[in-house]
């Protein structure tokens, strides 16, 4: 925990509305930890300004912490698409959405992502995968083609506590889910990848 503090103290901050929302999401919504955090956004944050992209992915926005600080990259022209599931959360993430400066970037569709996804008649430079567990690897599935050469996929929480190098218990689901999503991307030859021990993991897949 000293190091992750120090390591913060030691990366770029967060502007006041991301601020402002960790200190919202903490007052008023369940499973705050949720939220991706400092060092995680500004991490997704980098990546999208190296890649410029103009069409990006989220699934799972929570709050939309992440989305802001994916949406900090896009080119002049992009657009970001973030997709979720809990409608109780759409009024926070609009009411933060709408006083950024990208608030005409951002589209936020509520529903299954993988009823929505195949709506999409577009090609990806970088998707965020932070949805439901249980459905990591359908999700990877939905997006692959749909990304470009090159292009990016991150899955959050790939490390899940640690629970993805124990035993997972039967009728554990969401372990299961996750441990299923990366052995399928340890073998994918169609993606070049890197698990990060980052706050609660992060997998980056480079498209080949």
């Amino acid at each position: 925990m000293n190091i992750e503090k120090y390591c913060a103290a030691h990366s770029a901050s967060e502007d006041e509305l991301l601020q402002e929302l960790v200190r919202y999401t903490h007052l008023h919504v369940m499973h705050p930890r949720m939220l991706s955090g400092h060092l995680q956004g500004r991490l997704l944050s980098m990546l999208s300004h190296m890649l410029r992209p103009r069409r990006m992915l989220e699934i799972g926005a929570f709050t939309g912490y992440s989305t802001l600080c994916l949406a900090e990259g896009l080119a002049p022209e992009g657009i970001l698409h973030t997709i979720e599931r809990n409608d109780e959360l759409e009024d926070i993430c609009c009411r933060f959405f709408n006083r950024s400066r990208y608030a005409q970037q951002i589209q936020l569709h509520i529903g299954d992502a993988l009823e929505i996804i195949p709506q999409f008649d577009e090609v990806f430079d970088l998707v965020f995968i932070d949805g439901d567990k249980r459905e990591y690897l359908d999700y990877f599935n939905a997006v692959i083609d749909k990304v470009r050469s090159g292009g990016i996929i991150i899955a959050d929480n790939v490390l899940w506590d640690g629970k993805v190098i124990e035993e997972p218990v039967v009728n554990d689901a969401q372990t299961q889910g996750i441990i299923r999503f990366n052995d399928a991307v340890q073998r994918n030859a169609r993606v070049e990848n890197l698990l990060l021990p980052l706050r609660d993991g992060l997998m980056l897949c480079r498209k080949i």
